[in-house]
């Protein structure tokens, strides 16, 4: 799902950079009258497991096609949609700059696709669908309906984002078709890894219940909260650094619509392996960036075909990833909660 500059116009990138700067600032300021000192590491180690999710692909049997956790709509539950919001922005930003995924031009829409929809419109589809008491099937239902709602969203804009970039010869109907048929089976993948992932924080942090109505944590006694930190951090060091290899090598939904759909996308200058290969990208951050292709080292680039890809410089940028991300977060959330302790933000109610 994220955007390659490649896709997208000056005006089109510069323009949803606009919009996601104003969406991570009203969620900021939102955020600001209810942050908690206990949110901020959260946070942090949320953001962290988030990006180690995000480089795990799966294959989607019978399409050639592959998806991966975007993360939104577990961050909305667990976080509250405003706190979600800027968690997943730091994500990407650190995504964009250290591992050139997407580029900076796309930074815009890849906030605003992966990070508004789920984290503010997918919280609230949740806890509407749920109810205030919801039982574990309806849950269930509720959080994997939110994915698919928001990963159709996203793929509608990102059809709508290309052609007003004059990047594909497509009408709008035909490109968002294929997009949200591929993306279909993907949403609901990602809906039941969400409640997976869920199941698995709800074992590991102490919460009373997964927020579906207030759509905030509930601590309960009885265990540590630094020690069930540690948990998560372990958790997303271990997808990082050792579950990534299993990584389907598969082209994701958005590049096995542009090799069907666009001819010259599988032309051989297109990095990459697998059916039609991945993304090109005409973004200077992709030279300079230290560890594109997430992995590091002398043997940068794709690991090949073999499965497991045993590839250590991926699990160093993985790691050194998720602990950027925790950073970014955890200093995003606490700058905010700084703001609200010295009365710095702006005034008005907790509405």
């Amino acid at each position: 799902m994220h955007m390659a500059d490649a896709l997208l116009s000056p005006s089109v990138g510069v323009g949803f950079c606009v919009l996601s700067a104003g969406a991570v600032s009203y969620a900021a300021s939102r955020l600001e009258r209810s942050v908690e000192e206990r949110h901020v590491p959260l946070m942090g180690v949320l953001g962290a497991f988030v990006f180690a999710a995000q480089m795990i692909n799966f294959t989607i049997p019978g399409t050639g096609s592959s998806g991966h956790l975007i993360g939104g709509v577990l961050l909305a539950v667990l976080l509250g949609g405003h706190a979600a919001l800027v968690t997943m922005a730091s994500v990407l930003i650190i995504q964009s700059l250290f591992f050139a995924d997407g580029g900076l031009l796309a930074l815009g829409t890849n906030i605003f696709n992966m990070g508004v929809y789920p984290c503010l419109l997918g919280g609230a589809l949740v806890r509407a669908l749920s109810g205030s008491n919801p039982g574990r099937a309806r849950a269930a239902v509720a959080v994997v309906v939110a994915a698919v709602v928001c990963l159709e969203l996203g793929a509608v804009s990102v059809a709508a984002q290309t052609v007003l970039s004059g990047k594909s010869d497509l009408g709008f109907g035909r490109f968002a078709g294929l997009l949200m048929a591929i993306h279909l089976p993907i949403g609901v993948g990602e809906g039941v890894l969400t409640w997976m992932a869920l199941g698995l924080i709800r074992r590991l942090y102490p919460l009373s219940r997964l927020g579906m109505a207030e759509g905030r944590i509930e601590e309960r006694p009885g265990r540590s909260a630094v020690s069930a930190l540690l948990s998560l951090g372990l958790a997303a060091a271990i997808l990082a650094g050792f579950l990534s290899w299993f990584a389907s090598t598969k082209p994701d939904g958005l590049e096995w619509s542009l090799a069907r759909a666009i001819p010259a996308w599988k032309s051989e200058t297109m990095r990459g392996t697998g059916e039609g290969g991945a993304l090109p990208s005409d973004s200077w951050i992709e030279g300079v960036a230290p560890m594109a292709g997430y992995t590091f080292g002398p043997e940068k680039g794709a690991p090949g075909e073999k499965w497991p890809a045993v590839d250590p410089g991926r699990s160093v940028a993985g790691i050194v990833g998720g602990l950027l991300s925790l950073g970014l977060a955890a200093i995003a959330g606490g700058t905010i909660f700084w703001v609200r302790k010295k009365g710095l933000g702006p005034k008005g109610g907790g509405r």
